[in-house]
């Protein structure tokens, strides 16, 4: 895996080879984004079973991925998905299941994201059809290539409109306090995107001076309404994307969709990070060393939610692997129907 953490000043990459490292990673957030969640917590569970394959060990090693972080759902779809798959089989039998069921549930994601990516480049296309000038996308957080095991959600229409030769602005809010915005900068830079990074707070003011064509974001758990549960500040753009009429998007693959919950604001769990993500910064110096700094106070105390719920009558549209369904009632029950199928 790659260390996020160290990203964008180094590229660093750690591998994962016992249950208690891949919890470890999704915790402190080594890794990132609810697809990635999902898959690390599934190859947990292989290694799990090459620790002990025994019903109580795995039962226990899945109650210890499960407490790592709460709000994305992705991860208690993988841990539910390889429990189903795995607890009916023989101890003996369960290893090489487990490996062909993480690797299925990766390439599945892989897959799912590009079809996103298709969808999502159709609306770019219309939208250029329309302005015949750069496509302008303002996005919040990190759904691209390192948040997946492939192509992305918010980010794949994207590198796919490079790929077709469509042109492109794109804006990446920093998305305090563990700036991921600089993670999808780094991704869009390194794939030719024309990409600029902003603070959290100028969003809505590029939105106002009507630069911005289009929100794209991605999501950690979507309610059977279509209300869109994601990095915190995500509600703000939707906010200001509402007031100046332009198109609000979530790009969502259909694990990240919890049927479950009706009311999001009730039933959601958001995740309270540390304050000292609030409270430090790490960045480059000018001497090349990288450090981290405080920026409050001392003895002032902060606060850390890290996601909010953006309610379903600001999103213009979810972005799924099925296509494009308005986040209405009858939006959400035709791509649920499509889902079951």
């Amino acid at each position: 895996m790659i260390d996020q953490t160290r990203l964008p000043y180094e590229l660093h990459w750690i591998r994962l080879s016992t249950c208690d490292q891949a919890a470890e990673a999704i915790r402190s957030m080594l890794i990132r984004g609810a697809p990635l969640i999902g898959a690390v917590a599934a190859w947990g569970c292989v290694f799990a079973v090459h620790e002990d394959s025994s019903d109580a060990h795995l039962q226990q090693r899945i109650r210890q991925l499960a407490a790592t972080r709460p709000t994305a759902v992705n991860l208690a779809w993988a841990l539910q998905r390889m429990q189903h798959r795995l607890l009916g089989l023989p101890p003996e039998a369960r290893l090489g299941v487990a490996v062909a069921e993480a690797s299925a549930l990766c390439a599945e994601d892989t897959a799912q994201n590009l079809a996103i990516g298709k969808h999502g480049l159709r609306l770019l296309q219309n939208i250029h059809a329309r302005t015949g000038v750069p496509v302008r996308v303002l996005t919040h957080c990190n759904a691209g290539w390192l948040a997946t095991t492939g192509w992305g959600t918010a980010l794949a229409p994207l590198f796919l409109a490079r790929q077709a030769g469509l042109p492109l602005q794109v804006y990446a809010d920093e998305t305090r306090p563990r700036n991921q915005g600089a993670l999808t900068a780094w991704e869009l830079a390194g794939a030719d995107i024309p990409v600029l990074y902003v603070a959290d707070n100028a969003g809505g003011h590029l939105i106002q001076q009507g630069l911005v064509d289009l929100v794209m974001v991605g999501a950690d758990r979507v309610s059977r309404q279509g209300d869109v549960c994601n990095k915190i500040g995500t509600y703000l753009k939707a906010l200001a994307a509402q007031d100046c009429g332009i198109p609000f998007y979530a790009a969502v693959p259909s694990p990240t969709i919890d049927w479950t919950v009706q009311d999001a604001l009730q039933e959601i769990p958001i995740e309270e990070r540390a304050a000292a993500e609030v409270a430090w910064v790490q960045g480059r110096t000018a001497a090349g060393g990288i450090m981290q700094v405080q920026v409050v106070p001392e003895g002032v105390a902060c606060a850390n939610p890290a996601f909010d719920v953006t309610p379903a009558r600001l999103v213009s549209a979810l972005i799924t692997e099925h296509g494009v369904f308005p986040a209405t009632g009858t939006g959400m029950a035709e791509l649920r129907a499509h889902c079951q199928a």
